[in-house]
């Protein structure tokens, strides 16, 4: 009797149908197939001579960055804007404002340092074959003048037709604090912007998830563009910037959140590798940042600071453009000229890095920076001509390690603070960029069933 009322009782529970829907491909396994196929097809065009393929790959990469920039110049204003008015629902938000900008400095510091060790001992402009005369002048060229009298502009429009990232960051800043000091009344204002910055991330979604295809032309039209014997040429250099920045990203970072921050530095890297990814296959900062702040929050650190360091360090956290590449550059470009450099000038590049950071502006490349270091180095601003043609080669581990840098700042100031959500770090995994993580998902289910 018991068997067969548990047989029968057993085939009233309903069957959980197994799901049809085909399983989704992590976004870094399709970023990892972009960038074999850019390769692969970059390979083919080069060695085949083939026109028709180097021009299309050119064709989808300059696609793919000019979607990321059309939303640049408002995302930006939208963002510093809004970022700053939400410090006014933090606890001592000058406190940590201060903070962010002090290891801001200090991780600059180091990187330079870094990247000064690597050029003296490495040497990257000898015996490359390059000379003096394979150098040209760059379109536009930084100075101190240009830099300290270009943050304020003439008018409010040709910032954002020009795309001047360090003038909107200005613009933005001033309205930030004029709204703090108008309270209720700019509130109007302020859910303007808000849902303006909603809707115009909620745009850059849709071109952040293009990113595998943009990988495929940016990739490929760089090696077929340059090829592997260009790159020989630049060796030595190239591999400086690559361990510059690595030993940047994966030996200084971690070791400030392991020791300063007490946190593990794995748990970091797996949480933060959809933005890191990003960065390397956009080069683009700025592009990146509502990625960066998604995968920064998932890390513990509370929305409100989240939503002013990130955007900040996005125009002014540069510690791969701005601090590891022009300390190296400045060095190959002296040994090609056979420019001597002494101590005063090594504390120079140290100052410019760190204090001349935001005029990178998070656009992809770092001439910018590149001339300013020359330019107050007294070196030969032709030799900037020498490295645009490795240019887009090195901006994809510059790119990385900065976002990674703007992201690792917010966790080290939250758990100095003691303001990091410390069970969202550890829980924190490298789930799909537009999705949100299981942990949110179940909250959203679970709690309308407990009411």
């Amino acid at each position: 009797m018991s068997t067969s009322a548990e047989t029968a009782e057993s085939s009233q529970v309903p069957q959980t149908p197994k799901s049809s829907r085909i399983p989704r491909i992590p976004f870094w396994v399709q970023i990892l197939t972009g960038l074999v196929l850019g390769v692969l097809l970059g390979w083919i065009a080069k060695s085949g001579d083939i026109g028709w393929l180097t021009s299309t790959l050119q064709h989808i990469g300059d696609l793919f960055i000019r979607l990321l920039k059309l939303a640049v110049a408002p995302l930006v204003f939208f963002a510093i804007l809004v970022s700053i008015t939400n410090l006014r629902q933090v606890n001592n938000a000058a406190r940590l404002a201060t903070r962010t900008l002090l290891w801001f400095m200090v991780t600059s510091l180091i990187a330079v340092a870094i990247g000064l060790a690597i050029g003296l001992l490495t040497n990257p402009g000898e015996g490359t074959g390059l000379t003096p005369k394979g150098g040209k002048l760059p379109d536009h060229a930084g100075s101190w003048i240009d830099f300290l009298t270009g943050v304020v502009p003439s008018d409010v429009i040709t910032p954002f037709t020009e795309l001047n990232v360090l003038q909107i960051v200005f613009m933005a800043a001033v309205a930030g604090i004029a709204a703090l000091q108008l309270g209720e009344k700019a509130e109007p204002v302020l859910k303007v912007s808000r849902a303006a910055l909603e809707l115009l991330q909620k745009a850059l979604w849709w071109v952040i998830r293009l990113a595998p295809i943009g990988t495929v032309g940016l990739i490929g039209h760089a090696i077929a563009t340059y090829g592997w014997h260009l790159i020989g040429k630049y060796a030595t250099f190239t591999v400086d910037i690559y361990v510059g920045c690595a030993l940047v990203l994966f030996g200084v970072y971690p070791l400030l959140l392991s020791t300063v921050a007490k946190v593990n530095p794995l748990r970091f890297f797996k949480g933060a590798w959809p933005a890191i990814q990003l960065a390397f296959v956009s080069r683009s900062s700025v592009g990146t940042m509502p990625v960066t702040q998604k995968v920064t929050e998932r890390l513990g650190v509370p929305r409100e600071y989240a939503s002013f360091a990130v955007p900040f360090g996005s125009t002014t956290k540069m510690d791969g453009c701005a601090s590891v590449y022009p300390a190296i550059a400045a060095i190959f470009i002296a040994q090609i000229f056979d420019v001597p450099l002494g101590i005063a000038d090594y504390v120079l590049i140290a100052f410019v890095s760190v204090i001349g950071s935001a005029a990178t502006a998070g656009l992809t490349g770092a001439t910018v920076m590149l001339t300013l270091t020359l330019s107050t180095l007294g070196l030969p601003l032709e030799g900037v001509g020498l490295l645009m043609a490795i240019d887009p080669i090195l901006d994809m581990m510059r790119t990385a390690t900065n976002v990674a840098g703007q992201s690792v700042i917010p966790v080290l100031v939250s758990a100095r603070e003691k303001i990091l959500d410390r069970d969202a770090y550890n829980a924190a995994k490298s789930s799909p960029i537009d999705e949100p993580d299981a942990s949110e998902a179940e909250q959203r289910v679970t709690v309308p069933a407990a009411a």
